[in-house]
């Protein structure tokens, strides 16, 4: 990578960079991106920097990695997207390419519409410089094409899709929200990093994170502990402040309103302070020892008494629908169909082919998540199943998952999703000590929770008496009805009353 132009001069030239960070309220992460770049600072500038870095020197040359722990609204999409514009148009990178191959900076965030974000500020960086919007060659939903054999391209977080291409710089966005692999996610932040870093290579590009800061764990948080302060490595930095130290327009009442709602959280948000509060409910290792390898799908068998729990969804927004059906062996349960349905879909149609599915396990009362008010209970009755609301809230279902889970009482079908969204969970405590579990920012727990659920009917269920339709079927009429036949002839020499409170309880 050889400057055509130092990122100083064209953060200084109107007809380059000079009108996107403009000012005082910018003046912290120009000289972030300068130090980034390997230039030299001056002695202001090198007071700001010691400020959000803990170091009293910037680096000797352009660094390998960079990390930016930022609260929020402090000015890192916009800033980054600068610093692409800077690396992608104004450096040139043909050295370091073979002919005919393409360079690609890219901007990956926890989703494709966030990763949008960065691309557009990039995009409109570009069309405000009289010279750099030459460059410019096509554009599409997710890529910007140049005329100097460059790609900036925006992706969501999967490492699956990573692979391949040569990078010139990699810039990730809100890191700390992607899912860690503390939780086990097989698409771990560390995955991802480790799929894109040899793309890297042969460039020698940087690697620039920003976010705002979240759980204590994860990649961005090990970045941190190990080159914060004066003895990480050199060719890493890692900067950190709160929001109006890099945004001092950020209206003060917000913040202080922010404050005093949740401390905690707002230190985090607008503090830049990684949170000690959360942790995860689960491990990776002790959802997969319930797991049956290969088992997707259990059949009914007859003489079982099978319960279900229901998540219900709107079917227009983020959330599925989701149903659970399970049964107990003893002390243990078994769960032995999980569905769901992903948006849009209609949810009266749903409701009728989970119908369905219960009828051929002989469920005639379905229990699913109290807070979708009326509409599943009528949509569940024109089928002739019973809809019932949970007596307990989400974050007690989990709360109660997890001793089922960590004493292997459960036995769970091989469902990714299902794993995932539980080694997902995050038990976070709040003021006064109240603590809470769910998933987290950008995550579902729609399938988790269908299967807490139904884990929660099975556990406090009496199962004594059949309350399914079983008894429509023929065959377990006959080995009813013989059942009663041997408990008669057992209890023969005991009182008529007696047999006969027997035989009522059976029917």
């Amino acid at each position: 990578m050889k400057p055509l132009v130092t990122i100083r001069k064209a953060l200084d030239d109107p007809a380059l960079l000079g009108g996107i960070l403009p000012g005082d309220t910018w003046r912290a992460w120009r000289v972030l991106l300068t130090a980034t770049m390997g230039e030299k600072l001056t002695t202001p500038e090198r007071a700001i920097y010691k400020t959000f870095t803990g170091r009293d020197k910037e680096p000797p040359s352009r660094v390998d990695e960079a990390a930016f722990v930022v609260g929020r609204r402090g000015g890192k999409s916009r800033s980054m997207s600068t610093l692409a514009t800077y690396i992608a148009g104004l450096c040139d990178h043909s050295d370091k390419l073979v002919p005919g191959e393409r360079g690609v900076l890219l901007c990956i965030a926890p989703d494709q519409r966030q990763a949008a974000i960065t691309l557009n500020y990039t995009a409109a960086a570009f069309e405000r410089s009289k010279m750099l919007r030459q460059l410019i060659e096509d554009r599409t939903a997710d890529t910007l094409r140049l005329k100097n054999g460059i790609d900036i391209e925006v992706r969501a977080a999967s490492f699956r899709r990573l692979r391949g291409p040569t990078f010139i710089a990699v810039l990730a966005d809100e890191a700390a929200f992607w899912f860690s692999s503390d939780t086990g996610s097989a698409n771990a932040d560390t995955e991802i990093l480790n799929a894109v870093r040899p793309g890297l290579a042969t460039t020698g590009g940087p690697l620039i994170i920003g976010s705002s800061p979240y759980a204590r764990r994860g990649e961005l948080w090990s970045l941190y502990k190990a080159n914060y302060g004066p003895d990480g490595d050199p060719r890493i930095i890692v900067a950190q402040g709160a929001s109006r130290d890099f945004n001092p327009s950020l209206s003060e009442a917000v913040v202080s309103r922010a404050y005093a709602r949740d401390p905690i959280a707002a230190s985090a948000e607008y503090g830049g302070q990684f949170r000690a509060d959360i942790e995860s409910l689960l491990t990776r290792e002790a959802v997969e020892s319930v797991v049956s390898p290969g088992v997707y799908e259990r059949p009914f068998l007859s003489g079982r008494v099978y319960v279900a729990f229901c998540d219900p969804a709107g079917g227009s927004g983020k959330d599925s629908m989701t149903l659970a059906i399970g049964h107990r062996e003893g002390e243990g349960i078994i769960v032995d169909a999980i569905r769901e349905r992903r948006p849009p879909f209609s949810p009266e149609q749903v409701v009728a082919e989970f119908c369905a599915l219960l009828k051929s396990y002989r469920v005639a009362k379905v229990t699913g998540d109290r807070f979708a008010g009326e509409w599943p209970r009528e949509a569940f009755r024109k089928h002739g199943v019973a809809y019932d609301p949970a007596a307990e809230p989400k974050s007690n279902l989990y709360r109660d998952l997890l001793p089922a889970i960590n004493s292997k009482l459960l036995d769970l079908l091989d469902h990714d999703k299902l794993i995932n969204q539980l080694v997902s969970l995050e038990r976070k405590t709040a003021r006064g000590g109240r603590e809470s579990i769910d998933h987290p920012p950008n995550g579902h727990d729609d399938v988790a929770n269908a299967v807490a659920g139904l884990d929660s009917v099975l556990s406090k269920k009496h199962l004594s008496y059949d309350d399914t339709l079983s008894w429509v079927d023929s065959k377990s009429m006959t080995e009813r009805h013989a059942s009663i036949e041997a408990f008669m002839k057992a209890t023969a020499p005991k009182s008529a009353a007696l047999r006969g409170g027997a035989i009522i309880m059976e029917r």
